[in-house]
Protein backbone atom coordinates (compact mmCIF):
# COMPACT_ATOMS: atom_id res chain seq x y z
CA UNK A 1 0.00 0.00 0.00
CA UNK A 2 1.35 3.48 -1.01
CA UNK A 3 1.82 6.52 1.53
CA UNK A 4 -1.24 8.75 2.54
CA UNK A 5 -0.18 12.48 2.44
CA UNK A 6 1.28 12.46 5.98
CA UNK A 7 2.85 8.77 5.22
CA UNK A 8 4.34 10.98 2.16
CA UNK A 9 5.67 13.57 3.87
CA UNK A 10 7.50 11.14 6.35
CA UNK A 11 9.02 9.08 3.53
CA UNK A 12 10.31 12.15 1.65
CA UNK A 13 11.85 13.45 4.88
CA UNK A 14 13.61 9.87 5.62
CA UNK A 15 14.96 9.99 2.44
CA UNK A 16 16.17 13.48 3.32
CA UNK A 17 14.12 14.86 0.64
CA UNK A 18 11.39 17.92 0.02
CA UNK A 19 8.94 17.38 -2.91
CA UNK A 20 11.13 20.62 -4.89
CA UNK A 21 14.19 18.62 -4.00
CA UNK A 22 12.96 14.90 -5.20
CA UNK A 23 11.90 16.78 -8.38
CA UNK A 24 15.60 17.62 -8.95
CA UNK A 25 17.10 14.53 -8.76
CA UNK A 26 14.39 13.01 -11.18
CA UNK A 27 15.39 16.11 -13.53
CA UNK A 28 19.15 16.64 -13.11
CA UNK A 29 17.91 20.24 -11.60
CA UNK A 30 15.22 21.10 -13.94
CA UNK A 31 17.25 20.56 -17.18
CA UNK A 32 15.92 17.47 -17.96
CA UNK A 33 12.33 17.16 -19.33
CA UNK A 34 10.74 14.00 -17.88
CA UNK A 35 6.98 13.35 -18.65
CA UNK A 36 4.61 13.08 -15.84
CA UNK A 37 3.94 9.63 -16.79
CA UNK A 38 7.63 9.06 -16.11
CA UNK A 39 8.04 10.86 -13.62
CA UNK A 40 5.55 9.45 -11.08
CA UNK A 41 7.63 6.03 -12.17
CA UNK A 42 11.02 7.20 -11.06
CA UNK A 43 9.85 8.79 -8.13
CA UNK A 44 8.71 5.26 -7.12
CA UNK A 45 11.88 3.84 -7.04
CA UNK A 46 13.67 6.60 -5.61
CA UNK A 47 11.67 6.77 -2.65
CA UNK A 48 9.77 3.04 -2.11
CA UNK A 49 5.91 3.50 -1.28
CA UNK A 50 5.61 7.35 -1.84
CA UNK A 51 3.85 6.43 -5.29
CA UNK A 52 2.27 3.32 -6.31
CA UNK A 53 5.11 1.46 -8.93
CA UNK A 54 4.20 -0.07 -12.16
CA UNK A 55 3.72 -3.12 -10.89
CA UNK A 56 1.29 -1.62 -7.96
CA UNK A 57 -0.26 -0.16 -10.50
CA UNK A 58 -1.17 -2.84 -13.12
CA UNK A 59 -2.55 -4.96 -10.13
CA UNK A 60 -4.85 -2.08 -9.60
CA UNK A 61 -5.28 -1.45 -13.27
CA UNK A 62 -7.21 -4.46 -13.27
CA UNK A 63 -9.79 -3.79 -10.41
CA UNK A 64 -13.20 -2.59 -11.07
CA UNK A 65 -13.63 1.68 -9.87
CA UNK A 66 -15.37 0.68 -6.79
CA UNK A 67 -12.63 -1.95 -5.41
CA UNK A 68 -9.78 0.21 -6.32
CA UNK A 69 -7.64 0.35 -3.03
CA UNK A 70 -6.91 4.11 -3.80
CA UNK A 71 -3.26 3.90 -4.53
CA UNK A 72 -3.46 6.58 -6.88
CA UNK A 73 -4.37 9.24 -4.21
CA UNK A 74 -0.69 9.42 -3.55
CA UNK A 75 0.12 10.35 -7.24
CA UNK A 76 -2.43 12.93 -6.83
CA UNK A 77 -0.48 14.71 -3.65
CA UNK A 78 2.87 14.65 -4.89
CA UNK A 79 1.79 15.70 -8.42
CA UNK A 80 0.31 18.53 -6.89
CA UNK A 81 3.07 19.22 -4.95
CA UNK A 82 5.46 19.64 -8.09
CA UNK A 83 2.89 21.74 -9.50
CA UNK A 84 2.25 23.91 -6.47
CA UNK A 85 6.34 25.10 -6.55
CA UNK A 86 6.82 27.85 -9.35
CA UNK A 87 9.53 26.63 -10.40
CA UNK A 88 8.98 22.79 -10.44
CA UNK A 89 5.46 23.26 -11.80
CA UNK A 90 7.04 25.47 -14.16
CA UNK A 91 9.41 23.03 -15.06
CA UNK A 92 6.45 19.91 -15.42
CA UNK A 93 4.03 22.42 -17.44
CA UNK A 94 6.90 22.96 -20.51
CA UNK A 95 8.09 19.44 -20.35
CA UNK A 96 4.82 18.41 -21.34
CA UNK A 97 4.76 21.05 -23.93
CA UNK A 98 7.92 18.71 -25.68
CA UNK A 99 7.14 16.96 -28.84
CA UNK A 100 6.22 13.49 -27.85
CA UNK A 101 9.49 10.84 -29.01
CA UNK A 102 6.43 8.99 -31.30
CA UNK A 103 5.78 12.45 -33.61
CA UNK A 104 9.60 13.31 -34.11
CA UNK A 105 10.23 9.55 -35.20
CA UNK A 106 6.91 9.42 -37.74
CA UNK A 107 7.80 13.31 -38.86
CA UNK A 108 9.73 12.52 -42.02
CA UNK A 109 7.16 10.33 -43.37
CA UNK A 110 4.27 12.86 -42.40
CA UNK A 111 5.19 15.50 -44.29
CA UNK A 112 6.39 13.20 -47.18
CA UNK A 113 3.18 11.71 -47.73
CA UNK A 114 0.91 14.22 -45.89
CA UNK A 115 -1.05 11.05 -44.24
CA UNK A 116 -0.16 9.26 -40.65
CA UNK A 117 -2.55 6.96 -39.34
CA UNK A 118 -2.61 6.23 -36.03
CA UNK A 119 -5.52 4.64 -34.97
CA UNK A 120 -7.67 6.34 -32.99
CA UNK A 121 -6.15 9.25 -33.95
CA UNK A 122 -5.50 10.20 -38.27
CA UNK A 123 -4.02 13.25 -39.88
CA UNK A 124 -4.15 14.61 -43.25
CA UNK A 125 -2.59 17.78 -44.71
CA UNK A 126 -5.00 19.63 -47.36
CA UNK A 127 -3.04 22.73 -48.11
CA UNK A 128 -2.18 24.54 -45.24
CA UNK A 129 -4.21 22.82 -42.94
CA UNK A 130 -3.87 19.67 -40.92
CA UNK A 131 -6.80 17.71 -40.28
CA UNK A 132 -7.05 15.76 -37.12
CA UNK A 133 -10.12 12.95 -36.85
CA UNK A 134 -10.60 11.51 -33.60
CA UNK A 135 -11.37 7.62 -34.19
CA UNK A 136 -13.11 5.58 -31.75
CA UNK A 137 -16.40 4.79 -33.44
CA UNK A 138 -17.91 2.19 -31.64
CA UNK A 139 -18.14 4.68 -29.07
CA UNK A 140 -18.89 7.89 -30.31
CA UNK A 141 -15.66 9.19 -30.28
CA UNK A 142 -15.46 9.53 -26.72
CA UNK A 143 -11.84 8.94 -25.30
CA UNK A 144 -9.56 7.04 -22.98
CA UNK A 145 -5.75 5.32 -22.26
CA UNK A 146 -6.43 4.12 -26.08
CA UNK A 147 -7.37 7.38 -27.71
CA UNK A 148 -4.68 9.40 -25.38
CA UNK A 149 -1.33 8.87 -26.90
CA UNK A 150 -2.65 8.62 -30.74
CA UNK A 151 -4.16 12.19 -30.35
CA UNK A 152 -0.97 13.94 -29.07
CA UNK A 153 0.81 12.41 -31.32
CA UNK A 154 -1.59 13.62 -34.09
CA UNK A 155 -1.35 17.05 -32.15
CA UNK A 156 2.25 17.47 -32.32
CA UNK A 157 2.70 16.26 -36.15
CA UNK A 158 0.41 19.07 -37.18
CA UNK A 159 2.31 21.31 -35.02
CA UNK A 160 5.73 20.32 -36.65
CA UNK A 161 4.73 20.46 -40.03
CA UNK A 162 5.79 23.32 -41.38
CA UNK A 163 3.73 22.89 -44.12
CA UNK A 164 0.55 22.97 -41.94
CA UNK A 165 -0.93 26.43 -40.48
CA UNK A 166 -4.32 25.95 -39.21
CA UNK A 167 -4.93 22.48 -37.53
CA UNK A 168 -8.22 21.38 -37.51
CA UNK A 169 -10.11 18.98 -35.22
CA UNK A 170 -13.14 17.30 -35.64
CA UNK A 171 -14.81 13.68 -34.87
CA UNK A 172 -14.81 10.87 -37.38
CA UNK A 173 -18.11 9.00 -38.68
CA UNK A 174 -19.36 6.56 -36.00
CA UNK A 175 -20.30 2.89 -35.73
CA UNK A 176 -23.86 3.94 -33.93
CA UNK A 177 -27.27 2.64 -35.27
CA UNK A 178 -29.13 5.55 -34.58
CA UNK A 179 -26.14 8.10 -36.18
CA UNK A 180 -26.02 6.13 -39.28
CA UNK A 181 -22.33 6.72 -39.85
CA UNK A 182 -22.69 10.49 -39.18
CA UNK A 183 -19.77 12.67 -37.74
CA UNK A 184 -19.57 13.17 -33.93
CA UNK A 185 -17.21 15.45 -32.71
CA UNK A 186 -16.81 13.95 -29.39
CA UNK A 187 -18.62 12.52 -26.39
CA UNK A 188 -16.35 12.87 -23.72
CA UNK A 189 -14.31 10.01 -21.50
CA UNK A 190 -15.71 6.88 -21.82
CA UNK A 191 -17.78 6.41 -19.17
CA UNK A 192 -18.15 2.57 -19.11
CA UNK A 193 -14.42 2.15 -18.94
CA UNK A 194 -14.31 4.21 -16.25
CA UNK A 195 -16.65 2.51 -14.29
CA UNK A 196 -14.70 -0.68 -15.26
CA UNK A 197 -11.55 0.22 -13.33
CA UNK A 198 -9.96 0.69 -17.09
CA UNK A 199 -9.23 4.41 -16.95
CA UNK A 200 -6.04 5.58 -14.78
CA UNK A 201 -6.35 8.41 -12.82
CA UNK A 202 -3.11 9.82 -14.83
CA UNK A 203 -5.55 10.07 -17.87
CA UNK A 204 -6.70 13.49 -16.60
CA UNK A 205 -3.34 14.78 -16.24
CA UNK A 206 -1.70 13.73 -19.32
CA UNK A 207 -4.81 15.28 -21.37
CA UNK A 208 -5.12 18.63 -20.03
CA UNK A 209 -0.87 18.95 -19.34
CA UNK A 210 -0.22 17.26 -23.09
CA UNK A 211 -2.21 17.54 -26.12
CA UNK A 212 -4.97 19.96 -24.89
CA UNK A 213 -2.56 22.43 -23.81
CA UNK A 214 -0.56 22.04 -26.71
CA UNK A 215 -3.62 22.87 -28.45
CA UNK A 216 -3.69 26.05 -26.69
CA UNK A 217 0.01 27.08 -26.24
CA UNK A 218 1.80 25.15 -28.75
CA UNK A 219 5.10 22.74 -28.37
CA UNK A 220 8.15 23.46 -26.93
CA UNK A 221 10.52 22.26 -29.81
CA UNK A 222 14.26 22.06 -30.32
CA UNK A 223 13.90 25.39 -32.39
CA UNK A 224 11.73 27.06 -29.97
CA UNK A 225 7.86 27.48 -29.02
CA UNK A 226 5.80 26.82 -31.94
CA UNK A 227 1.91 27.08 -31.94
CA UNK A 228 -0.41 27.53 -34.92
CA UNK A 229 -4.51 28.19 -35.13
CA UNK A 230 -7.15 25.69 -34.74
CA UNK A 231 -10.48 25.19 -35.83
CA UNK A 232 -12.88 22.39 -34.66
CA UNK A 233 -15.95 20.86 -36.73
CA UNK A 234 -18.72 20.31 -33.91
CA UNK A 235 -21.04 17.70 -35.56
CA UNK A 236 -23.51 16.58 -33.38
CA UNK A 237 -22.66 17.33 -30.14
CA UNK A 238 -19.51 18.17 -27.69
CA UNK A 239 -19.80 16.50 -24.11
CA UNK A 240 -17.95 16.77 -21.50
CA UNK A 241 -14.30 16.60 -22.71
CA UNK A 242 -15.55 17.64 -26.14
CA UNK A 243 -16.68 20.69 -24.35
CA UNK A 244 -13.28 21.47 -22.74
CA UNK A 245 -11.75 21.01 -26.32
CA UNK A 246 -13.49 24.38 -27.66
CA UNK A 247 -12.10 26.45 -24.49
CA UNK A 248 -8.28 26.52 -25.91
CA UNK A 249 -9.93 26.55 -30.21
CA UNK A 250 -9.61 29.61 -32.41
CA UNK A 251 -12.81 29.10 -34.29
CA UNK A 252 -15.88 27.04 -33.17
CA UNK A 253 -18.18 26.19 -35.91
CA UNK A 254 -21.07 23.67 -34.91
CA UNK A 255 -23.55 22.16 -36.90
CA UNK A 256 -27.44 23.63 -36.12
CA UNK A 257 -28.70 21.55 -32.89
CA UNK A 258 -25.33 20.47 -31.57
CA UNK A 259 -24.91 20.36 -28.23
CA UNK A 260 -22.52 21.80 -25.90
CA UNK A 261 -21.95 20.51 -22.22
CA UNK A 262 -20.22 19.49 -19.29
CA UNK A 263 -21.77 16.86 -17.61
CA UNK A 264 -19.66 17.01 -14.56
CA UNK A 265 -22.81 17.10 -11.70
CA UNK A 266 -23.58 13.72 -12.85
CA UNK A 267 -20.45 12.47 -13.25
CA UNK A 268 -19.20 13.48 -10.20
CA UNK A 269 -15.32 14.33 -11.58
CA UNK A 270 -13.56 17.97 -12.38
CA UNK A 271 -14.41 18.84 -15.84
CA UNK A 272 -10.16 19.20 -16.40
CA UNK A 273 -9.42 23.00 -16.72
CA UNK A 274 -13.05 24.01 -17.55
CA UNK A 275 -13.20 25.49 -14.13
CA UNK A 276 -10.76 27.98 -15.36
CA UNK A 277 -11.56 28.96 -18.99
CA UNK A 278 -15.31 28.67 -19.13
CA UNK A 279 -16.10 31.98 -17.25
CA UNK A 280 -13.68 33.27 -19.39
CA UNK A 281 -16.51 32.77 -22.17
CA UNK A 282 -19.73 32.20 -20.67
CA UNK A 283 -19.41 34.28 -17.23
CA UNK A 284 -18.94 33.33 -13.93
CA UNK A 285 -22.26 32.54 -12.86
CA UNK A 286 -23.40 30.41 -16.25
CA UNK A 287 -20.24 28.75 -15.86
CA UNK A 288 -21.25 27.84 -12.29
CA UNK A 289 -24.49 26.94 -14.07
CA UNK A 290 -22.88 24.18 -16.41
CA UNK A 291 -20.56 22.70 -14.21
CA UNK A 292 -22.47 22.23 -10.67
CA UNK A 293 -26.12 22.33 -12.09
CA UNK A 294 -25.65 20.71 -15.65
CA UNK A 295 -26.66 23.96 -18.03
CA UNK A 296 -26.19 23.08 -21.77
CA UNK A 297 -26.41 24.96 -24.64
CA UNK A 298 -27.18 24.35 -28.27
CA UNK A 299 -25.85 25.90 -31.27
CA UNK A 300 -28.22 28.17 -32.92
CA UNK A 301 -30.13 29.46 -29.50
CA UNK A 302 -29.58 31.96 -28.00
CA UNK A 303 -26.42 32.01 -25.42
CA UNK A 304 -24.45 29.07 -27.77
CA UNK A 305 -22.82 31.67 -29.19
CA UNK A 306 -20.50 32.15 -26.23
CA UNK A 307 -18.75 29.20 -27.37
CA UNK A 308 -19.24 28.82 -30.85
CA UNK A 309 -18.40 31.12 -33.92
CA UNK A 310 -20.54 29.69 -36.43
CA UNK A 311 -23.17 27.61 -36.54
CA UNK A 312 -23.76 25.83 -40.04
CA UNK A 313 -26.25 23.20 -41.56
CA UNK A 314 -24.71 19.68 -41.27
CA UNK A 315 -24.39 19.94 -45.39
CA UNK A 316 -22.38 23.13 -45.07
CA UNK A 317 -19.88 22.29 -42.79
CA UNK A 318 -16.90 21.22 -45.37
CA UNK A 319 -17.41 24.22 -47.08
CA UNK A 320 -17.62 26.55 -44.01
CA UNK A 321 -14.68 24.68 -42.66
CA UNK A 322 -12.71 25.76 -46.08
CA UNK A 323 -13.96 29.11 -45.97
CA UNK A 324 -12.62 29.75 -42.15
CA UNK A 325 -9.22 28.19 -43.24
CA UNK A 326 -8.84 30.32 -45.79
CA UNK A 327 -9.89 33.66 -43.60
CA UNK A 328 -7.35 32.21 -41.02
CA UNK A 329 -4.14 31.92 -43.34
CA UNK A 330 -5.32 35.09 -46.00
CA UNK A 331 -2.98 37.18 -43.23
CA UNK A 332 0.23 34.89 -42.42
CA UNK A 333 0.70 32.57 -39.95
CA UNK A 334 3.26 35.44 -38.31
CA UNK A 335 0.51 37.69 -37.20
CA UNK A 336 -1.98 35.16 -36.13
CA UNK A 337 0.18 33.51 -33.88
CA UNK A 338 1.42 36.69 -32.30
CA UNK A 339 -1.93 37.55 -31.70
CA UNK A 340 -2.72 34.20 -30.57
CA UNK A 341 -0.08 34.30 -28.49
CA UNK A 342 -0.48 37.99 -26.88
CA UNK A 343 -4.62 37.07 -26.18
CA UNK A 344 -3.45 34.06 -23.93
CA UNK A 345 -0.79 35.84 -21.97
CA UNK A 346 -3.66 38.44 -21.18
CA UNK A 347 -6.25 35.55 -20.70
CA UNK A 348 -4.47 33.08 -18.56
CA UNK A 349 -0.60 32.91 -18.14
CA UNK A 350 1.12 30.09 -17.48
CA UNK A 351 1.65 30.26 -13.50
CA UNK A 352 -1.86 30.76 -13.34
CA UNK A 353 -2.22 27.37 -15.28
CA UNK A 354 0.28 25.68 -13.41
CA UNK A 355 -1.18 26.61 -10.01
CA UNK A 356 -4.63 25.62 -11.55
CA UNK A 357 -3.14 22.24 -11.90
CA UNK A 358 -1.98 21.95 -9.05
CA UNK A 359 -5.22 22.26 -7.16
CA UNK A 360 -6.68 19.90 -9.72
CA UNK A 361 -4.30 17.43 -9.43
CA UNK A 362 -5.47 17.10 -5.82
CA UNK A 363 -8.70 17.14 -6.28
CA UNK A 364 -9.25 15.21 -9.04
CA UNK A 365 -7.47 12.23 -7.58
CA UNK A 366 -10.06 12.04 -4.71
CA UNK A 367 -13.27 12.70 -6.94
CA UNK A 368 -11.89 9.50 -9.39
CA UNK A 369 -11.78 7.09 -6.18
CA UNK A 370 -14.71 8.49 -4.14
CA UNK A 371 -17.76 6.40 -4.14
CA UNK A 372 -20.17 9.10 -5.14
CA UNK A 373 -18.42 8.30 -9.22
CA UNK A 374 -19.23 5.05 -8.64
CA UNK A 375 -23.08 5.55 -7.67
CA UNK A 376 -23.35 8.62 -10.00
CA UNK A 377 -22.34 5.90 -13.08
CA UNK A 378 -24.56 3.11 -12.00
CA UNK A 379 -27.73 6.16 -11.19
CA UNK A 380 -27.31 8.65 -14.35
CA UNK A 381 -25.28 6.26 -17.16
CA UNK A 382 -26.20 2.84 -16.19
CA UNK A 383 -22.88 1.57 -15.86
CA UNK A 384 -23.25 -1.51 -14.45
CA UNK A 385 -25.67 -2.63 -17.63
CA UNK A 386 -23.08 -1.81 -20.13
CA UNK A 387 -20.51 -3.66 -21.69
CA UNK A 388 -17.24 -2.51 -23.88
Amino acid sequence: MTSTAADGAELLAQAGLSAEELYDELTDGCTRAVRLERLVLEAAQRVPGLVPSAAELAVERERPLAEKQGIELAQGQLIGQFLGSPRTGRHLVESMLAPTPEALARLDAFRATGVADLGSAHVTRSGKAGLLELRNPRHLNAEDGSTLGPTEVAVDLILLDPAIEVGVFRGGPVAHPLYGGERVFGAGINLTLLYQGKIDYLFYLVRDLGYVNKIFRGIRSASGPLEKLWIAAVDRYAIGGGCQLLHVIDHVIATRGARLYLPARKEGIIPGASNLRLPRFVGDRAARQAIISGREWTAGEPGAELLCDEVVEADEMEAAVQARIEALTSSGLINAAANRSALRVGAEPLDLFRDYMATYAREQASCHLSPALVRNLERHWKADRRRV
